[in-house]
């Protein structure tokens, strides 16, 4: 079975938010094996680079505002080639401060889902969602209207 690690900075405080990242997380669970990895926030971002570096594995990818940005469809394109060729995947969160440039670097991938900037917590949330929609996509489901 896949596996997708979220690597994420920080812990999300409203109820509200655990509870939708917990529904879709749910529902990509006949898919993959998903397991959230919380650090916590660091002094600065190069102590959080250190603990997120550590965290990783296969193949990472990082949320930047500068990377680049797929439509729903082409990240299901993207991750059903990563699923085929065997590979485990991490997608990388920062906490409010960002990530650091040694993270940006270390990826494999910068994905960004819109030139703004949104809460952390909100962030997981869209990424487990768009996450849970791309493997939707691939299987043809017709969640994705």
């Amino acid at each position: 079975m896949q596996k997708i690690y979220f690597v994420v900075v920080g812990k999300i405080k409203e109820a509200f938010y655990r509870d939708a990242v917990s529904e879709y997380c749910k529902r990509l669970s006949r898919f993959a094996k998903i397991e959230i990895k919380e650090l916590a926030e660091g002094a600065n971002l190069e102590t959080e680079a250190d603990d997120i570096l550590r965290a990783v594995k296969g193949y990472t990818i990082a949320l930047a505002v500068e990377g680049e940005k797929l439509s729903s469809e082409k990240l299901a394109k993207k991750l059903s080639s990563l699923t085929d060729a065997g590979k485990e995947i991490t997608f990388i969160i920062g906490s409010s401060c960002g990530l650091s440039e040694r993270v940006k670097k270390s990826a494999d991938y910068l994905l960004s889902f819109s030139d703004m900037t949104f809460p952390h917590q909100l962030m997981r949330v869209i990424l487990s969602e768009q996450v849970y929609r791309a493997f939707m996509i691939n299987a043809g489901s017709t969640y994705h209207k």
